[in-house]
C-alpha cells in the first residue's frame, strides 16, 4: 500500500476511533454522573431516530438546507466579486475591507428580529429571507479575506509577465491571481459550508416557517423531547460535515497542488 493512501487509513481510522471514544464516554457520564437528569443515553437517542423516521428528517431538513444553499451562493459570490475590486481598484480596499468587519462584528441575536421585521415572513412553502440572508451574512466574511489573500499571494514573476505583454490587471487577474487564490478560496468555502447551515438554522428561528430545523428544535425543546433535541442536534453536525467534507474533495481534484496531490 503506497504511503499516502496507508497516513489517509490511518487518518480515517483515528477519526473513528475517536468518535466512537467520544460516543462511550458520553454513554458512561449519561448512566453516571448525569444519571437521573435529562441527558439521553446512545440507545435513546437511537431508538428516537427510529421512531422518528426518515420522512421526519427529510420534511424539516431540505428546506433547512435550500435556505443554506441559497445564502451560500449570494454571499459567496458578493464575497468573491468584492474581493476582485480590491485587486482591480485598490482605492475601494477600505470601504470593503470594513463592510466585511461590520458584517462579521454584527451580533446575530441583534440582527435576527431586524432582518425578519424588513423581510418580513416567506410565502408558504418558499426559503426564508431572514434564514437565507443569516446564512449569507455567515459566509461573506470568511471569503473576502480568504480570496483577498489568494489573489494577493500571486506570483510577482508571473504577473510581470502579463504586464510586459499588454495585460492590464483584468487580465493579471483572469490569468494569474485567480489560479493562485483557488486553494484559499477553496479553503474558506470549506469552512462557509458549515457556517451557512448554522446561519440558516439561526434564522429559522424568527424566520416565519413551519418546517425546518429552526422550527423542529423549537418544538423539541417545548416538549421536552431530549432524544429527538440531540438526534436533530447530530443530523445537523452530519449535515454541516458533509459540507465541509464535499469542498475538501473539491481542493483535492480542482487544486491538487495545494494538498500535495500533484506530487509523484
Amino acid at each position: 500500500m503506497p504511503e499516502r493512501a496507508r497516513a489517509r487509513l490511518g487518518g480515517w481510522l483515528g477519526g473513528v476511533a475517536g468518535l466512537a471514544g467520544l460516543v462511550v464516554l458520553w454513554w458512561l457520564l449519561a448512566v453516571t454522573v448525569f444519571d437521573g437528569s435529562s441527558m439521553p443515553t446512545p440507545p435513546g437517542v437511537l431508538r428516537q431516530y427510529a421512531a422518528d423516521g426518515w420522512a421526519f428528517y427529510t420534511n424539516n431538513f431540505s428546506g433547512t438546507v435550500v435556505e443554506a444553499l441559497i445564502g451560500f451562493a449570494w454571499g459567496n459570490g458578493l464575497a468573491l466579486v468584492l474581493a476582485a475590486l480590491v485587486l482591480l481598484t485598490p482605492r475601494l480596499e477600505p470601504v470593503i475591507s470594513q463592510i466585511a468587519v461590520i458584517s462579521y462584528c454584527v451580533p446575530t441575536i441583534a440582527v435576527l428580529p431586524i432582518l425578519y421585521i424588513v423581510l418580513g415572513p416567506p410565502d408558504a412553502g418558499e426559503p426564508s429571507p431572514t434564514a437565507v440572508v443569516l446564512a449569507a451574512l455567515s459566509v461573506f466574511f470568511t471569503t473576502v479575506v480568504g480570496a483577498v489573500l489568494g489573489f494577493r499571494s500571486a506570483d510577482r514573476a508571473a504577473l510581470d509577465v502579463v504586464r510586459v505583454y499588454g495585460g492590464g490587471r483584468w487580465k493579471q487577474l483572469v490569468t494569474v491571481q485567480l489560479v493562485s487564490a483557488l486553494p484559499e478560496i477553496i479553503s474558506a468555502l470549506k469552512i462557509a459550508a458549515p457556517a451557512a447551515f448554522l446561519g440558516a438554522i439561526l434564522g429559522e428561528y424568527i424566520g416565519g416557517v413551519d418546517r425546518g430545523v429552526g422550527p423542529a428544535l423549537i418544538a423539541a425543546g417545548q416538549g421536552l423531547m431530549v432524544e429527538r433535541a440531540w438526534g436533530i442536534m447530530f443530523a445537523c453536525a452530519l449535515v454541516a460535515g458533509l459540507g465541509y467534507a464535499a469542498f475538501g474533495l473539491l481542493g483535492r481534484v480542482a487544486v491538487p497542488w495545494s494538498t500535495g496531490g500533484g506530487q509523484g
